[in-house]
């Protein structure tokens, strides 16, 4: 009796399951209906759990919500009402539910630390946010000690203990000396994860007195420091050798307990010399790929988002020549509370069933509680149609007083999730959002897409109707999705017209009529063609369209894809386009584009441009290169330059290049100086200080450049001050603490003289600060330490020589490195449009936590499982970046039918911050891919066999499948089609009842509930009667056919022997004379044209007559023409006969007059009459 009982619980819930599935309805995005519905309270953005703050800055702490009507807040602190009211210091924002604590005016930090929760709530219900634990940041100085100076013997180990206070949130140490420069840190001198600095063996250059520890504090961006470290090394010979020996960690073993999603990092550092190397196992497998890191010159091991998998031992093992040691570390992984199912919002109309699922895991296992209304749900108001079954809510036969939030907490001695998620109760008669008598027009044999939103509870079914009194739509040539649009695949002309989409419930009817209009599509009748065209000419490109009269279009032309050039030589016409005077330069692919509103369509052409052929007389070449170089008025920036042109071979000298060589910089190597005209052969030339200058010319003309003439003298410039400074001066940090300062060095010419240096200076903007100066000689790049984390920076940087500075050099404005995004994208919302195509929605994060350039956000996202498939396959993760501050994205591409899961994290030049929260949603059904295949076999007398296999994409449920087949004649037409409709578990089917020796043409394909999908076709053949087949006789093996055959054959040849003797007889017969010799006129072959006589010949290459051919004018036929035309024989024939006999043309009926008496004796019976009589 008991396992019955449990078998109807299951069965019952699974029925309220799938009620649900089926019911919960979907609030459309449209602002209007939204004002409208009433909607209890939804948490749109909270501040994160732990709240670290700036003691100097106001506290904020972010509550937002949604709500019809909107909501009202209020706040806890510390498990009890917050009274804001009596705190001067506090205010909430007007409409919304966000705490600004007055601290800078008078306030401390310390006296708000707490523990905060926010409540929104209306009539329909109320919504909780998280325990937001607020506490401000500390960064208090180092206790005051007295540091005694380390003696170390050399090749002995020494660790440099930091031990920097204890800060909110703990500060990021670093080593550097006196002049704020990094310590340089290797395989024998390193920092530790605990900020110590470790030398594995000390060498005489470890000997200073200024090792100094600093500990930065981000959130106050303050840095303290630790009074400076001596270490003084003394050498004792010879230096002994050791083998390795563990600094840190000490003895053999250890564990460390890490959680899932975090970064693991273990860390080995080894004392001995020489310097050990480190090297890291894990026993019992391998490290993870693709997640593994190593840092710390490998001291330390790195595993990114690890995972109860990375649990186990993993040993260190320090190597020199004299030995090894070697440290385990046991890892376990545990976790907080992470979703696998998170409760989502439902929205049900009275009467209706429905489920609130909270499902999480963790390590240990979280527990699950339910709250409603921020009340826990067992001392809540009783609701009747609410029944709690562990992590699932089941609701039956719900009423609009049932409207409440309801909070889920998942929790683990590790952490907590708390989701809201309400049920909204709501009667509504449909509604169609889509604007009546909206237009849509669609090119021909194109899909159309009509609209109708809609809305109401309980959901509207949806129906539509071509015309207002039409019947209703259905059958294969049309789509119906599940958000009421209409899809016609393939439009036609007779698709034109209104349609009428009526959405009803029980709460009422309404209807909506759309317009549709199928437009003709553009076509291009006339493409342009390829064109040759020699220099100088003329070419026309044409490209003549045809397009529907309503739709007015627009022709483009490009060349080479890109504008036409701004010259006055390209006219472009109605349907053309004209080039006049054409270059070498016109050459290139000319494409015509036309357009409308509705289409698009192109077509190209390639212009080819030749030259024409020159006059064999003149022969043109490049000019010869100058000569007689001279160099006069040498002064400090300028000199005159004069030269004698060489001969210019028959093609005009249209200009001369000035180039020059630089012998003090870069002997060999020749610049570009300038150039003038043809005409001109004397320049004046602007020179730079501190050069070695040599010069030649190059003469050109239209064939091309001459050799460079003979160098000139050289002349050398006095020194100067550098004229210019650097340019491309950029400040980019390449750590969260430096700045990198980079510039482009000047060339040896730019110097103006020797001992060329670089005065970088910075300071950081928007801060009462001095410049920092450094002069740096060789480099173009100079690297400030200490900095923090992304500020803006002052740069400039100025040359100097050893005459003097360059002029005062412009600033530009750097930034300092970039770190890690501090926080993950909130809110994060998936809207499914279809069954392949998802938009996704977060909140963007506080640019301050951005911490370097927002680049934009990055989601990722994967299918988890495909609900038509029982199996699970790894598919890895996608992911799409949506550039700038953007807060949706769409994810297309997606499978119907089956579970995603994406996060969403913010990206800076420096990577990626943390993921959000995963979120889980489902597409759903789309129509299925075609059948795998369709086999028919066993023909018989009256039956085929067909078997099938299922789609490779069903893409939702099977519902069935549909066969329609139909005969095909012996003139390939078709007859009546029939249609069956197939259980979707069938794999075969016996058709009976077939007609014998008939062909079938079957099309088979699968349907869901969205719709049927593609088809796939096969025709077959049922066997033939055998009492049928043996009446039929063939007609091969008949006498009479037999005959006939031979007489035409015997005809044939008596007409070939005929051919041959007049032929060898050699003489001409006109056709004139032919024509005489007929006393009845209506036997002579006339011109259809003009009514003159016809004459024929037969053509060396067989060609067929050409009508109306002309005759030599002394009445003869040509020695080329053939004198044996088998046309005089025939009667009324359009045609010839091959040499070899076989007739060419068709027949083109009797004359209405059959001559009185035969032919000529020397003429031969028409074949054309032998054929015609024997039919």
């Amino acid at each position: 009796m008991t396992k019955k009982k449990s078998i109807s619980a299951s069965k019952a819930s699974l029925v309220l399951f799938l009620c649900q599935m089926i019911s919960a309805l979907d609030v459309p995005l449209d602002s209007k209906l939204l004002e409208e519905l009433s909607q209890p309270p939804t948490i749109t953005q909270q501040s994160p759990k732990d709240y670290i703050v700036d003691p100097r800055e106001n506290i904020v702490i972010q509550c937002e919500a949604k709500g019809k009507p909107p909501p009202s807040f209020s706040w806890t602190r510390n498990g009890t009402h917050f009274d804001i009211d009596k705190d001067a210091q506090v205010t909430m924002k007007p409409n919304s539910g966000t705490l600004v604590i007055n601290i800078m005016n008078g306030g401390k930090a310390e006296a708000y630390e707490g523990v905060y929760q926010c409540t929104a709530r209306n009539e329909r219900g109320a919504a909780i946010s998280n325990n937001i634990v607020i506490r401000p940041s500390r960064s208090p100085l180092w206790t005051k000690e007295k540091l005694e100076p380390n003696q170390v013997r050399e090749g002995d180990s020494l660790v440099l203990h930091c031990r920097p206070p204890v800060g909110l949130p703990p500060p990021i140490i670093f080593w550097m000396d006196n002049a704020f420069q990094r310590l340089p840190q290797s395989e024998r001198v390193s920092q530790g994860l605990n900020g110590d600095l470790y030398f594995s063996n000390v060498q005489p250059e470890d000997t200073r007195e200024d090792y100094i520890c600093y500990a930065r504090f981000n959130h106050t961006q303050t840095i303290q420091q630790k009074q400076p470290i001596s270490v003084k090394v003394f050498s004792t010979r010879p230096v002994t050798e050791r083998q390795p020996v563990l600094l840190t960690p000490t003895g053999s073993t250890s564990t460390k307990v890490e959680l899932r999603g975090n970064v693991l990092l273990l860390e080995c550092i080894a004392a001995g010399l020489p310097t050990p190397v480190i090297r890291w196992i894990k026993e019992g497998g391998e490290l993870p790929a693709n997640r593994t890191f190593f840092e710390n010159f490998k001291k330390t091991l790195k595993i990114i988002d690890v995972s109860e998998a990375d649990s186990g031992n993993y040993k260190c093992i320090a190597r020199n020549i004299l030995g090894s040691a070697h440290h385990v570390i046991s890892v376990t992984v545990k976790a907080a509370p992470y979703w696998i199912t998170a409760p989502r919002n439902l929205v049900l109309s009275p009467g209706e069933d429905g489920t609130l699922i909270c499902r999480a895991n963790g390590n240990p296992k979280p527990s699950i509680s339910w709250l409603a209304n921020g009340v826990p749900i067992a001392i809540a108001p009783e609701d009747p149609s609410r029944k709690v079954d562990g992590d699932t809510i089941i609701f039956s036969h719900v009423q609009e007083r049932s409207s409440a939030v309801y909070q889920c907490n998942a929790s683990n001695e590790y952490g907590y999730l708390l989701a809201n998620a309400f049920v909204n109760v709501l009667a509504e008669p449909p509604r169609i959002l889509t604007p009546a008598n909206k237009l849509y027009q669609v090119i021909a044999d194109s899909p159309a897409l009509l609209d109708c939103a809609y809305f109401g509870s309980p959901k509207p079914e949806i129906e539509w109707f071509k015309g207002v009194k039409g019947s209703i739509l259905h059958g294969s040539e049309y789509i119906f999705h599940d958000n009421g649009t209409l899809e016609i695949p393939v439009a036609q002309k007779d698709s034109t017209g209104a349609y009428t989409c009526v959405a009803r419930n029980k709460l009422g009817k309404i209807q909506n009529e759309v317009q549709l209009e199928i437009k003709d599509p553009t076509v291009i009748i006339k493409q342009p063609e390829y064109k040759v065209i020699q220099r100088y000419g003329q070419v026309s490109f044409e490209c003549i369209i045809k397009h529907d009269s309503t739709l007015l279009p627009t022709v483009i032309w490009l060349k080479d894809n890109d504008e036409l050039p701004d010259d006055e030589r390209f006219l472009v016409g109605k349907d053309n386009l004209t080039i006049m005077n054409v270059t070498d330069k016109d050459d290139g692919t000319y494409t015509c584009i036309v357009n409308t509103t509705l289409d698009s369509v192109s077509a190209s052409a390639v212009l080819t441009v030749v030259a024409a052929p020159p006059t064999p007389a003149i022969i043109y070449a490049r000019p010869n290169p100058p000569f007689d170089l001279e160099l006069t008025g040498q002064l400090e920036r300028s000199v005159e330059l004069s030269w004698i042109p060489g001969d210019e071979n028959n093609s005009p000298i249209t200009n001369f290049v000035i180039e020059y060589e630089d012998g003090l910089h870069e002997p060999g190597l020749w610049h570009y100086q300038t150039e003038v005209p043809g005409t001109q052969t004397t320049v004046q030339l602007k020179l730079s200080p501190y050069v070695n200058y040599s010069f030649r010319v190059i003469a050109v003309n239209e064939i091309g450049r001459s050799q460079p003439s003979e160098p000139s003298e050289q002349y050398l410039t006095k020194s100067a001050n550098p004229d210019e400074n650097p340019s491309n001066v950029q400040g980019i940090g390449s750590e969260p603490d430096n700045l990198v300062i980079t510039w482009e060095s000047l060339k040896g010419f730019q110097s103006n003289g020797p001992g060329l240096q670089y005065k970088v200076s910075w300071r950081q903007k928007d801060v009462d600060d001095e410049w920092t100066s450094v002069i740096v000689a060789n480099v173009s790049k100079y690297i400030v330490s200490g900095t923090p984390t992304f500020v803006p920076y002052e740069i400039k940087v100025q040359a100097l020589n050893d005459l003097g500075y360059a002029p005062e050099p412009s600033e530009v404005i750097g930034h300092s490195g970039e770190d890690l995004p501090m926080v993950a994208p909130g809110n994060v919302q998936v809207h499914v449009i279809n069954s392949t195509l998802a938009k996704v929605h977060w909140d963007p994060v506080p640019l301050k936590t951005v911490r370097g350039h927002l680049q934009g956000y990055k989601v990722y996202y994967w299918k988890v499982q495909s609900l038509s498939r029982r199996s699970r396959r790894h598919v890895e993760k996608k992911i799409l970046t949506f550039k700038g501050n953007k807060t949706f994205g769409m994810l297309p591409g997606l499978e119907p039918y089956s579970t995603y899961k994406l996060n969403v994290r913010v990206a800076n030049g420096k990577g990626e911050g943390p993921a959000s929260p995963d979120k889980v949603f489902r597409t759903p059904e789309g129509v299925p891919s075609s059948p795998s295949f369709l086999k028919i076999t066993n023909p018989t007398l009256d039956s085929l066999t067909l078997e099938w296999g299922s789609p490779t994409h069903p893409n939702g449920v099977l519902t069935s499948y549909i066969l329609k087949f139909q005969p095909i004649n012996n003139t390939h037409e078709l007859g009546p089609l029939v249609e069956i409709r197939i259980p979707a578990n069938e794999s075969s089917l016996i058709l009976k009842n077939l007609n014998y020796s008939t062909r079938y043409k079957f099309y088979f394909n699968a349907q869901t509930s969205v719709g049927s999908g593609n088809q796939i076709t096969e025709e077959a053949v049922t066997i033939m009667d055998e009492a049928m087949a043996s009446r039929q006789v063939d007609i091969a093996t008949q006498g009479w056919f037999i005959g006939l055959m031979c007489a035409v054959a015997l005809l044939i040849l008596i007409l070939l022997i005929v051919c041959f003797i007049r032929r060898n007889k050699g003489g001409k017969y006109p056709v004139k004379e032919k024509e005489d010799a007929h006393a009845d006129p209506e036997i002579q072959p006339m011109k259809e044209d003009d009514g003159t006589f016809g004459e024929y010949s037969d053509a060396e290459d067989h060609k067929p007559l050409k009508k109306g051919s002309r005759t030599p004018s002394d009445r003869t036929v040509k020695k080329e023409d053939s004198d044996d035309s088998l046309v005089d024989y025939g009667e009324g024939v359009n045609g010839q006969f091959n040499e070899d006999g076989s007739f060419i043309g068709q027949y083109s009926g009797k004359k209405e007059k059959e001559p009185a008496e035969g032919n000529e004796s020397s003429e031969a019976p028409s074949p054309v009459n032998a054929m015609n009589s024997f039919v």
